[in-house]
């Protein structure tokens, strides 16, 4: 016998089945709408971060610029570029000394690093927190970049005050009142900088010095 209740109730099924079956589909195409718009600012915002950072060293080499982003390093703190060498020293036999503290903190006012700045706070961290080291390997390479795009006067002299502090912070800890011992592990942590300083980056891309 036939029922036109039933029929229509199953039609009726069948309609709210596909809409439902619609609206999930609606759904999942506006979720990876979202999703890639969310990637290409993200890829946007890092192109950027990127630029900024080359702009600020004068680094134009890709790798090295991605490696300094992917590090934490942003255009705020990209300043302590030259003190990191200086914390890999503190750090070489395990701890860093209050003497060795004031004088990376001396390094970096020297560099325009304010108290309280961004870089500044995050120095704070490298120093009580040691480093990774992929970030001292990494921002050795930038440094060594870095230099190769300034005549050569001013490289050296660069080179040179880098050692200079390097040499200051393996004695401050160590021999009287302080100063004089230098120990194995601050020995070999200055021959792996002044080794990377020396090398000739043919194969790093620089921007001319502005």
């Amino acid at each position: 016998m036939y029922d036109g209740g039933q029929e229509i109730r199953i039609v009726t099924d069948k309609d709210a089945f596909k809409e439902r079956g619609r609206g999930l589909e609606e759904e999942y195409f506006h979720r990876k709408e979202r999703e890639l718009i969310a990637k290409m600012r993200e890829k946007a915002a890092a192109e950027a971060a990127r630029r900024a950072i080359g702009e600020k060293t004068g680094v134009a080499d890709a790798q090295i610029l991605q490696d300094l982003h992917d590090l934490g390093y942003t255009a705020d703190t990209i300043s302590l570029l030259h003190v990191v060498p200086l914390v890999q020293m503190a750090w070489a036999e395990g701890h860093v000394s209050m003497r060795e503290r004031d004088l990376i903190i001396e390094a970096a006012r020297a560099r325009g690093i304010e108290s309280g700045s961004p870089a500044d706070r995050q120095l704070a961290g490298w120093l009580a927190t040691r480093p990774s080291d992929e970030l001292f390997a990494a921002t050795l390479r930038a440094i060594g970049a870095m230099l190769e795009s300034r005549p050569a006067e001013e490289r050296e002299a660069s080179r040179r005050d880098l050692v200079s502090y390097l040499s200051s912070i393996a004695s401050a800890s160590g021999g009287v009142l302080g100063w004089g011992a230098v120990s194995d592990e601050e020995r070999a942590v200055l021959s792996r900088v002044t080794q990377e300083l020396e090398k000739t980056h043919k194969t790093a891309g620089v921007l001319p010095k502005p």
